[in-house]
């Protein structure tokens, strides 16, 4: 059953242009709050062995960049050290579905203490207000 809601909770997203619902709900919050903002509309260039890009998932006109995560995969974490650390005046921040979730089975570092350990803000389900200002 939790699968199938979450098919089609993927399908009505998909519908809609974003990823997952959480997009879905940061977009409505935005959209709802009239903040202006992009939906993966930038691109950053990163260097592992070879070029890759990075689409952020919400950019903002002055400078923020916001990614929503339900999971945070050890690919997408290394994937942010690697561009925290060739962009480092970049302003990118996470929006959880839940921060205390841990990074591994069997790990005591949650998303929001590996967030806190290297410098990134973050925030549960949807963008703090103050953000927005």
């Amino acid at each position: 059953m939790a699968k199938a809601t979450r098919k089609s909770s993927m399908d009505a997203a998909h519908r809609l242009g974003y990823r997952s619902g959480l997009e879905v709900k940061v977009a409505t919050q935005l959209q709802e709050s009239g903040v202006e903002f992009g939906y993966e509309t930038t691109k950053i260039k990163y260097q592992v062995d070879e070029v890759r890009s990075y689409t952020p998932d919400f950019t903002f006109p002055n400078g923020l960049i916001v990614e929503t995560k339900g999971r945070f995969v050890s690919a997408d974490r290394k994937k942010h050290l690697l561009i925290k650390k060739q962009y480092p005046k970049l302003d990118i921040r996470f929006v959880f579905s839940n921060s205390k979730a841990k990074i591994n089975k069997g790990s005591k570092t949650s998303y929001g203490d590996w967030c806190d350990q290297h410098g990134f803000i973050y925030a549960d389900k949807e963008i703090p207000d103050k953000w927005l200002k």
